[in-house]
C-alpha cells in the first residue's frame, strides 16, 4: 500500500514531548521521513520507544535543534538539504507557555517568550524556505491559539504575533506553491501548561492574587479535562495531505465553539464572562 507521505520529508520542531511527540509519529506512520527536532536529544527516549512500538523508528531522524540559536538552525537545514535533498512539510511547534500577570512578569520573561515562540518560529521558517521551494507543493504549519485570558498575556501574545506572521506569509509564499496553515489548538493535556503554570504562586499582597487563583484553578480544572493531543496529530497529518487546505484550523469543538461567542457577542460582555469563569464578580 502507498501512504501518503512516500518520499517526502517533514520537520517538526519541538519533538520531544506533546504535540510535536505525537505528530513525529503519526507523520510518520503516513509515510513521511520526520526529521525530529529537539533542544535537547538526550530527551528523544520516549519519541523513539513509542516508535519503535509503532514500526516507523527508521522513519525519524533525531537532531539538536534549539530553534533559538540561528547556528543550529542553519545547520539543521544544511542537514536537512544533504540528507534529503528536500521539505515537504515544516511544522512550527517548539514553544514555551511564560504564565502570570502583565504587570507581575518581569520583561525578562516577555522577552523569553517571544524569543522561543515567534523569532525562533521565524528564524526556523526563513532557513527552511528554499527547501520548501523545491518541492513545488509544500505547508508550513503554524500552532498558535484563540483567545486572550487573564495570566496568559506573554504566551497569548507571542501566538497572536504568529497570527500576523502567517498571514503577510501566506501570500508571500502562495506563488511559489506552499500553503500556510494556522492550527489554534484549546486545551489539551501537553508538558507546556505543567512547565510553566505549575511553577506560579500566588503572590502574598498581590493586586491580582484573587484572580490569580481563579486562573490556577481554571487551568488545573482545564487540564484535567483536556483533550486528547492525538487528535491534534491527526490533523496535521492530513492537512499535510490535502491538495488546497484551508488557512485556520481550530480544535477540540469547545474551541471552536468560544470563538464563534467572541466573534458574535461584544467584546465587555465576552470579557465579563470569562471573568465569571474564574469565579470574580
Amino acid at each position: 500500500m502507498v501512504t501518503a507521505g512516500a518520499g517526502k520529508v517533514a520537520l517538526i520542531t519541538g519533538a520531544s514531548s506533546g504535540f510535536g511527540l505525537h505528530i513525529s509519529l503519526e507523520l510518520a506512520k503516513a509515510g513521511y521521513d520526520v526529521a525530529a527536532g529537539l533542544r535537547r536529544p538526550e530527551t528523544a527516549a520516549e519519541l523513539l520507544a513509542r516508535a519503535e512500538q509503532a514500526d516507523v523508528a527508521k522513519r525519524i531522524h533525531v537532531f539538536q535543534l534549539d530553534i533559538c540559536i540561528e547556528e543550529q538552525v542553519k545547520a539543521a537545514a544544511l542537514e536537512l538539504e544533504q540528507r534529503y535533498g528536500r521539505l515537504d512539510v515544516l511544522v512550527n511547534n517548539a514553544g514555551e507557555a511564560v504564565g502570570g500577570m502583565v504587570e507581575e512578569v518581569p520583561l525578562s520573561g516577555w522577552r523569553k517568550q517571544m524569543e522561543t515562540n515567534f523569532f525562533g518560529t521565524v528564524s526556523v521558517t526563513q532557513h527552511m524556505l528554499p527547501l520548501l521551494r523545491r518541492t513545488g507543493k509544500s505547508k508550513i504549519i503554524l500552532m498558535s491559539s484563540v483567545v486572550g485570558f487573564p495570566g496568559y498575556g506573554p504566551y497569548a501574545s507571542s501566538k497572536f504575533a504568529l497570527e500576523g506572521f502567517g498571514e503577510s506569509l501566506s501570500m508571500e509564499v502562495m506563488p511559489f506553491g506552499i500553503d500556510v496553515v494556522l492550527i489554534q489548538p484549546g486545551a489539551y493535556g501537553t508538558p507546556i501548561w505543567n512547565k510553566s503554570f505549575g511553577e506560579l504562586t500566588v503572590k502574598e499582597g498581590s493586586p491580582y492574587s484573587g484572580l490569580l487563583k481563579g486562573v490556577l484553578d481554571y487551568s488545573e480544572r482545564t487540564a484535567r479535562g483536556s483533550g486528547d493531543p492525538q487528535e491534534v496529530a491527526r490533523l496535521v497529518a492530513k492537512i499535510a495531505s490535502m491538495a488546497k487546505p484551508r488557512f485556520r484550523y481550530m480544535l477540540p469543538r469547545g474551541t471552536r465553539a468560544t470563538a464563534w461567542i467572541k466573534g458574535v457577542l461584544p467584546d465587555r460582555l465576552f470579557q465579563r464572562i470569562i471573568y465569571r469563569m474564574l469565579g470574580r464578580r
